[in-house]
């Protein structure tokens, strides 16, 4: 038979060689459709044989290869060879399938680790089987029964791209032996099921008597195997066993909400959103000894709690009545839940390994394996977790329980672990020497040392490589590629034996720098990955500022950013004896990053984005040795240093010990401490302080994170047990010696309570909670609530002893971290000024505490100096000042002390222009009995969630309801350098709260209702420290540099359905409703406002885009399908609400985006003080998060309606800048603004605000407004001066609810709740000197006003109607319009008398525009509308009187009852400026 290929191919195969050789073109983007088959069929014997030329790096799977009936002269040749049916048997990667289905398992040499130069051929024997021939050694029978005639086929797949045939001929003499033995030997393997790797195991157990026939081949005849057969099959029978050569599968019989694919190898939980249980499925035979049982999780959600369990069970399939769990069977089940083994549905053991089930992510791989010891093993990501059960039964199922979060698993055949292909390996060297061994490097140098030496491996990445001996990496397109360089040291790293690279070259082009760590695989082994981080097992890498495990981030904030190193710089690692790995950044230790690290790690360099070229440092000598304990720092004593204040003159030098409970992780050079598997382990994470505090001295930490999964929470005390000689238990309260705790709200001494209802509740305590404790020089020991004594917890503490902090890191509380707060503290001082404004903690601010005045409201009573205020009678007259008048954004706080529950109302905050100074001596004649009724002067204050001006109201649901406030809570207020008052609740900015607000203004602040009690935890602001300050863009003084813009495009990484045009600065979203998840290319600097517009909405689709920020490098992101799965350093704003990692943080913030129109720009803004801001068409909506990292990278989601955004490039000024021309509120005209409300924004909506098209309700009132069929004439054509007062349009404005119009000024309401459009009227400039006011109307009036072009009286107009002839307030008469006492003639004489209205609150009342009920003709729902007019009224033509309806209640809160309604009799005094229509 001719060597040589069959013309007929895969599409993208080109031959060559006298069609000997085969090449897979593309071979970089494609993997597939490199289909070949033998010219001729093959003979009997005949062995086809090819030699791989070229691999890539690019895929996964190689070269496949096998034999088909099928004639390729008529073959449609599929894209695989496992696509090819009848009659078809391939063997690809260590399976052989037959017609796409699979046969074998764990056949033979695995083809995916062939290397260039190896052969592979394929062979029928006489006998009818199939052979697999590696590098001329045959690997045994794959499948019998072929048929005779066949031909040969090659796949040259995934990394396999060419190919050449090298014979098609028998085996030689040599060969033919092997082959026979080979052969023979192979029958009672397949007899018997025994698999090639198990032969060890299997001889172990046999008769010593039998030993010889095993090892002794050529005693193994034909009639000896048959027996030798039947032998080991009855051995199988006394084991259990099935023994089969069945590939191992899910049983068809399975849960009731189990669906089964893809040959029963995959598994799916149908409902996962609906149910959680019910998801039990099986093996379809027994497991064999040693057999791995592996699964992949495919698919999670994030609904339930509890994920998936695996284990074996001695119940057949057949004849089990599956339950919901599986771990409610209680007899002849072993199982893995969470990190534990249950038996029989009963912990057995609560903590058996390290990874939590609970914790895996998707792509992660299970696994078991019963040993022929009876020992049943676990493997997670290829890693063993070590013996989980010591004696398991002969026969055993698996059994995979698809619980809670998991929903889909498939079963793995190809185990493409280490230990396999070591394993592989060591079979292929004995079968020759030279087979399996990794190529020796040519050596550049005698040196003896050098394979003693740390060098790179020559196995790198695909766009990495190697140079000067192995010591240096590179990426030569470094400005082309940003990943795929991947390097690896050439040998393990020892133990103690730093691996230390510097930085030679950096490029600017990308973000991201240098990566580094350790890994268990073996570089010579490994499929190198694009970046290191995508390996999902045995990798440990630090990223950024933060370190990974296996992928997943399991330190947030470690150390030093490796994002900002530059060349020069060096980084290392180093595995501890103890298991424990460190990183080095510039020979700086960082501290632990990991723990129970195994040995023999490789050393990982993953020379990413910026990072172009590192060498290895071969020279240590610069490098300081490492800490016995790096975590403490360079300033930690000792721990057995003696506690003096010799010993130690730095207060901030307490960390945490290095000795702590199992638990317990010790991170950010000992401040912080956490508990790992927080959600599989409630305790054992006990940390102590690394010394003994001296008397007087404050421990304080800050809990930083809890989970909501258990009962109870941090506990907290002290110990005179030194941590050396400490045997940490479960919970410290278990400690009968020596150590007192508070626990919840008990004290306990030795482990026994002494009192109850202690003064605080530490299971109440919240993130961002602080506690500290300190023992008295009197023995005494105090604790310290977010800064405040909470009195003695217990007393006779022995002053003899040492006693350490102890903290207790159980149940809920996950993470704390040291304070600034701790040291010595003087206990003569108010400790509430001690404060810190939220997580991340600040030090506290330089200064002298804030005092209060000493005029204040009859009912108030100041303590502690001026920083205390107690109200101690009545309900009102609580009114107090600050002391002084506060600077330009300082910060006046107090905290809740006390609060009476029989009084409704709460405490009243603000800033006020009245200077206490000026007020009578006596403090009860002087002051209202209540903030809001405070007219002296101006007032802007914030009084539940609505703030008010002078008691009038300009805003309501403001942020948190200050009626909600309790004991603990804190309040404050600042006035900005942008003239706008901010109100903080616990730290929180609630964003703007008044603007325009007097720049000399005190901070005042009402004890009314519920709060009886405050003190100060502010500090005034040192002129030093603002001497020093940065200078900002927002401060008073106007700078005269500028700051240069960075300019903004989109990332080409984005959501599959985007497409990107315009240079990057336009996206859109080609198909369906999600995938539309866009970041920009650049971060975004501080104080830059980043604008862009939405260009086009889909109104088939509801909801719509989301935007925000992300604090990591989006060149790596794989984008979800929308932004809301993004759990990881995310801040979103999504409808009305922030989203922080998935958890929404804040409700009511701003408008509702889903609401947003076409033309509409959006824009984000992170400002000096790290808080993100949201700008809807150039309005500030306040602060909508706090603490955003640098860099971070605006986010946008093109979810929904919203299809498509183009970034704002029109030169956008940096904020406080203006048209490139740096402006400063002080330098506006008096005359620009009235109210601080520009004059023209009060005529009309400026131009360039679109009008609101995709507003449902604006699209609602237009459609009655078509109901009344009114003449087009009438109304104005420019559809942009109709405005919709709803409260998403007008949120989306920012509009105010009142302002000022004419000469001289008067207020009017926005006609909130209406919808406007505009009528056609001359307007000159004389009318805008004219005031604002509101007329209502019946429909039946509306044609004939309209013909007129102005208001009518009669009946025509409801507010033509007055009740009776009386005489006004004001002296102007009121006579009836339709009385009979007048002549015909006078009553003709008679001027139309018409009542107006500065706001539709009155104007809209039912009796002045009465309803109507009408059918929309789109929903066919009815409705009720009313109308009414907006009217500019010519100062001076009417009269201010009362309201006429006797309403006891303000109609308004901005005018009076005795001052809301108006009356005109002038003709030509009003001018109809448009139609208001409301709909119900």
């Amino acid at each position: 038979m001719a060597a040589e290929l069959h013309p007929r191919s895969g599409k993208l195969i080109g031959l060559s060689n006298s069609n000997r050789t085969a090449q897979r073109n593309q071979p970089v983007q494609e993997f597939n459709h490199g289909l070949v088959l033998s010219r001729e069929p093959l003979r009997d014997r005949d062995v086809f044989t090819v030699r791989i030329d070229k691999k890539v790096n690019s895929w996964s799977g190689s070269v496949e290869i096998g034999v088909t009936a099928l004639d390729p002269a008529c073959l449609d040749f599929p894209s695989s060879a496992t696509g090819l049916k009848g009659g078809s048997w391939i063997v690809s990667g260590c399976s052989v399938l037959r017609d796409g289905r699979s046969v074998l398992e764990e056949y033979g040499r695995d083809l995916d680790q062939l290397a260039e130069g190896d052969r592979v051929g394929i062979q029928r024997s006489a006998r009818g089987e199939l052979h697999l021939w590696v590098n001329g050694h045959d690997c045994g029978a794959a499948a019998s029964g072929l048929p005779t005639r066949l031909w040969a086929v090659v796949d040259l797949y995934g990394k396999c791209t060419q190919v050449t045939v090298v014979s098609c001929e028998p085996p030689s003499s040599m060969e033919r032996d092997t082959e026979r033995e080979t052969v023979e030997g192979h029958e009672e393997v397949v007899v018997c099921g025994v698999q090639e790797g198990d032969t060890e195991d299997l001889t172990s157990s046999l008769p010593e008597y039998l030993l010889h026939l095993v090892n002794d081949a050529t005693l193994l005849t034909v009639s000896l195997s048959f027996h030798f057969s039947l032998f080991l099959a009855g051995l199988g029978a006394v084991t259990g066993g099935m023994m089969t050569n069945d590939a191992l599968l899910f049983h068809e019989k399975c849960g009731t909400l189990i669906k089964l694919s893809n040959n029963n190898k995959t598994a799916e939980r149908r409902r996962p959103l609906d149910e959680f249980n019910n998801g039990v499925v099986m093996t379809n035979r027994p497991l064999r000894h040693n057999e791995m049982f592996e699964i992949r999780i495919d698919k999670l959600v994030d609904k339930w709690s509890g994920s998936i369990e695996i284990g074996v069970t001695t119940h057949n399939p057949n004849n089990l009545d599956y339950p919901a769990t599986m771990t409610n069977l209680r007899s002849g089940t072993i199982m893995m839940s969470g990190c534990g083994i249950l038996t029989n549905g009963k912990g057995t053991r609560r903590e058996y390994c390290e990874f939590s089930l609970d914790e895996l992510q998707e792509g992660d791989h299970i696994g078991l394996m019963h040993k022929a010891s009876g020992a049943l093993h676990f493997y997670i990501n290829g890693i063993d977790q070590g013996v989980a059960a010591a004696q398991t039964p002969p026969m055993v199922y698996g059994v995979v329980d698809l619980y809670g979060m998991a929903v889909k698993v498939t079963i793995v055949h190809n185990h493409n672990h280490s230990d396999r292909l070591r394993r592989n390996n060591a079979i292929m060297r004995a079968l020759s020497p030279d087979v399996g061994r990794p190529r020796p490097a040519l050596s550049l140098t005698s040196d003896p040392d050098a394979t003693d030496r740390l060098l790179f491996h020559t196995n790198c990445g695909q766009k990495a490589a190697i140079i000067s001996e192995g010591r240096t990496a590179l990426r030569p397109h470094a400005t082309d590629d940003f990943n795929h360089g991947v390097v690896l040291s050439g040998r393990p790293l020892r133990s103690n034996e730093v691996f230390q690279v510097r930085i030679d070259k950096m490029v600017d082009k990308w973000a991201g720098s240098i990566e580094i760590g350790v890994t268990t695989h073996n570089p010579a082994y490994l499929q190198l990955p694009s970046t290191m981080t995508n390996l999902r097992s045995g990798t440990w890498m630090m990223t950024g500022n933060g370190v990974m495990h296996n992928g997943t981030t399991i330190l947030d904030e470690y150390g030093h950013n490796l994002d900002r190193l530059k060349a020069g710089d060096t980084v290392g690692v180093v595995r501890k004896e103890d298991g424990s790995l460190h990183f080095f950044v510039n020979g700086v230790a960082q501290g632990p990053a990991a723990w129970n690290v195994p040995p023999s790690v490789y050393a990982v360099v993953d020379l990413y984005g910026q990072a172009a070229q590192a060498t290895i440092m071969d020279d240590m000598a610069d490098l300081p040795p490492l800490p016995e304990d790096s975590s403490e720092g360079p300033t930690v004593m000792s721990p057995g240093s003696p506690c003096s204040v010799a010993g130690g003159n730095s207060a901030n030098d307490l960390r945490f010990h290095q000795l702590h409970g199992t638990n317990a992780v010790i991170t950010n050079g000992g401040r912080t401490a956490l508990r790992q598997n927080c959600r599989s382990e409630f305790n054992d994470a006990i940390v102590i302080s690394n010394r003994c505090l001296r008397d007087g001295e404050l421990f304080e930490i800050v809990i930083q994170k809890m989970v909501d999964r258990w009962s109870g929470s941090i506990e907290a005390g002290v110990t005179s047990i030194r941590p050396e000689e400490l045997e940490f238990p479960n919970t410290m309260t278990d400690i009968d010696y020596d150590t007192w705790m508070l626990s919840g709200t008990a004290i306990m001494q030795d482990g026994n309570t002494m009192r109850n209802n202690y003064g605080c509740d530490l299971d109440s305590l919240t993130t961002g909670s602080r506690i500290g404790m300190m023992r008295s020089a009197t023995g005494d020991l105090h604790y310290y609530i977010n800064g405040v004594d909470q009195g003695v917890a217990c007393t006779g503490l022995p002053p003899d002893k040492e006693v350490y902090a102890v903290i207790d890191l159980y149940g809920q509380c996950v993470q704390v971290s040291i304070t600034s707060s701790s040291g010595p503290l003087d206990n003569s001082l108010c400790t509430s000024n001690i404060t810190e404004k939220s997580f991340p903690i600040h030090s506290p601010v330089a200064g002298v505490a804030h005092r209060l005045h000493s005029k204040h409201g009859k009912n108030v009573v100041l303590l502690g100096e001026g920083c205390q205020a107690v109200r101690v009678g009545g309900y009102a007259h609580g009114i107090v000042f600050s002391a002084k008048e506060l600077k330009t954004d300082e910060l006046f706080e107090v905290k809740i002390d006390e609060v009476d529950n029989q009084w409704s109302g709460s405490l009243h905050m603000g800033l006020t222009s009245l200077a206490p100074p000026e007020l009578p001596s006596c403090p009860m004649s002087g002051l209202s009995p209540s903030l809001t009724q405070l007219r002296a002067k101006v007032t802007w204050l914030l009084a539940g969630s609505e703030v008010r001006r002078n008691g009038v109201l300009q805003r309501q649901n403001y942020g948190a309801s200050l009626d909600r406030l309790t004991v603990g809570n804190r309040v404050g207020v600042k006035r900005c350098s942008d003239d706008t008052m901010h109100v903080l609740i616990d730290g929180e900015d609630m964003g703007t709260a008044a603007t325009a607000v007097a720049k000399n203004v005190y901070a005042v602040l009402d004890l009314y209702g519920r709060v009886t009690a405050v003190s100060i935890v502010s500090s005034s602001v040192l002129e030093d420290a603002e001497s020093i300050k940065a200078p900002s863009l927002s401060s008073d003084s106007c700078s005269d540099a500028l700051v240069p813009n960075t300019v903004m495009a989109f990332l080409e990484n984005h959501g599959k359905n985007i497409q990107l045009s315009n240079q990057n600065l336009t996206a859109a979203r080609v198909s369906s409703y999600n995938q539309g998840l866009l970041v920009t290319a650049q971060p975004l600097p501080r104080q830059q406002l980043f604008q862009f517009q939405i260009d086009r909405l889909n109104p088939s689709w509801t909801s719509s885009l989301s935007l925000g920020v992300i604090g990591h490098s989006p060149d790596r992101l794989n984008f979800p399908s929308t932004a809301c799965c993004l759990k990881r350093s995310a801040w979103l704003l999504q409808r009305d609400s922030v989203f922080h990692n998935s958890l929404k943080i804040c409700e009511n913030y701003g408008p509702n985006l889903d609401t947003c129109p076409e033309g509409t720009v959006l824009g984000l803004l992170v400002d000096g003080n790290s808080c993100l801001h949201l700008h809807v068409n150039g309005m500030d909506q306040g602060v909508a998060a706090q603490d955003i990292p640098t860099p971070c990278y605006p986010l946008i989601d093109l979810y929904g309606q919203c299809e498509q955004v183009t970034i704002v490039t029109d030169n956008v000024p940096t904020v406080g800048g203006e048209s490139g021309e740096a402006r400063c509120q002080g330098d506006m005209e008096k005359a620009d603004m009235v109210d601080g409300i520009k004059e023209s924004v009060c005529w009309t909506p400026p131009p360039e605000v679109n009008p609101n098209k995709t507003c449902e309700y604006q699209a609602l009132c237009s459609r009655f407004k078509d109901l009344l069929t009114l003449p087009d004439g009438y109304f104005n054509e420019d559809a942009k001066y109709n405005l919709c007062y709803c409260e998403s349009c007008h949120k989306l404005r920012g509009d105010e609810s009142y302002y000022k119009r004419g000469e001289p000024p008067r207020d009017y309401a926005l006609p909130f709740g209406w919808c406007r459009f505009a009528l056609r009227s001359e307007v000159s400039s004389a009318f805008k000197k004219w005031h604002i006011a509101y007329h209502g109307t019946s429909v039946g009036a509306l044609r004939r006003t309209l013909d007129h072009a102005q208001l009518l009286s009669g009946t025509s107009s409801i507010f033509s109607v007055s009740p009776a002839k009386m005489e006004g307030p004001n002296g102007y008469s009121e006579p009836e319009e339709n009385s009979n006492s007048l002549p015909d003639r006078e009553r003709d004489k008679e001027v139309p008398r018409v009542q107006l209205s500065p706001t539709m609150r009155y104007s809209g009342l039912e009796m002045f525009a009465p309803k109507v009920q009408f059918r929309d003709p789109r929903s066919h729902c009815c409705h009720q509308a009313q109308v009414g007019f907006q009217v500019c009224v010519r100062p001076g033509s009417y009269k201010v009187g009362p309201q006429n309806l006797g309403a006891s209640e303000p109609l308004d809160p901005r005018f009076s009852n005795t001052e809301i309604e108006w009356i005109t009799k002038e003709q030509g005094g009003t001018l109809l400026y448009g139609l208001l229509i409301r709909v119900e």
